[in-house]
């Protein structure tokens, strides 16, 4: 199972990159942020045409969540995390999917810092932690997939001296990331490639994306359960040089069907 996150900046601007990404690469289940558009403006046609259900939490010019996917019915479990009754922001999608608990998220940007943009992703951030510690404890086999609006280590940011003051890659964010790993899920990316520098998002200035002065802000996150049973992860970055495409580029992970077989411990000579 092939199972994608990408933040599309803008899901009616930039549908034709989404389409051409979708009938290319047929990943089974798509998170997708930044949706850009009310929920009665998704695309969901030309979608559907491609084979893929949908479920989406849209918002007028801005944030915006969807699940796809091409391999089984979806089951909507939650849309917005519990702990602020009154959040209005659309960044949170839940369902399950052909065994797989599916979790898509946009965690605000937080800029500028100090102040009240920051201290609602650091809220949003600690109701994400608080949902994702009950998940985790479900045993359930569980994908935590989004923008999350954070680069983990310095390994993650190109010139992370030019970072220190940043929102995406504050002392206190790169903690709570950090506190949310340690529950036990698993960076996917990370686990694969360790020594690697990868990026999923490039800015439109500056010439970014052909100098590589990236950063890694798109996370896939796996709870024990569905761990074992990673056997690729990687970033579509040609996808982010296609004209008139998103700053992000789709990252994604394939699962095994079934986790591989312990090897059986020999018995000791007699």
């Amino acid at each position: 199972m092939k199972i994608a996150t990408y933040n599309v900046n803008g899901v009616n601007g930039r549908l034709a990159v989404l389409l051409r990404w979708l009938e290319k690469e047929r990943p089974d289940i798509v998170c997708l942020q930044e949706l850009k558009a009310p929920s009665e403006k998704f695309p969901e046609t030309p979608i559907r045409d491609l084979g893929y259900d949908a479920i989406w939490l849209g918002q007028k010019s801005w944030n915006g969540v969807a699940i796809l996917s091409r391999v089984g019915e979806i089951h909507e479990t939650r849309r917005c995390l519990p702990g602020e009754p009154e959040d209005l922001q659309s960044r949170y999608l839940e369902a399950a999917i052909n065994g797989v608990l599916v979790a898509c998220l946009y965690l605000p940007n937080g800029n500028p810092r100090p102040g009240p943009k920051f201290d609602y992703k650091m809220r949003w951030f600690d109701r994400l932690i608080d949902h994702a510690a009950t998940l985790h404890a479900s045993g359930a086999p569980v994908v935590i997939a989004g923008d999350f609006n954070v680069m983990p280590t310095e390994q993650d940011v190109y010139k992370p001296e030019r970072w220190t003051e940043d929102a995406l890659f504050a002392p206190e964010v790169r903690a709570a990331y950090a506190r949310l790993l340690a529950q036990g899920w698993t960076d996917s990316l990370r686990t694969l490639h360790p020594d690697e520098t990868i990026y999923t998002f490039w800015d439109y200035f500056r010439n970014a994306y052909a100098r590589d002065a990236g950063l890694r802000l798109d996370h896939l996150l796996l709870s024990p359960a569905l761990a074992p049973r990673l056997t690729d992860a990687q970033v579509d970055r040609h996808v982010r040089g296609w004209d008139k495409t998103s700053d992000h580029a789709p990252t994604w992970i394939e699962l095994a069907d079934e986790a591989p077989a312990k090897p059986r411990r020999k018995r000791a000579a007699t």
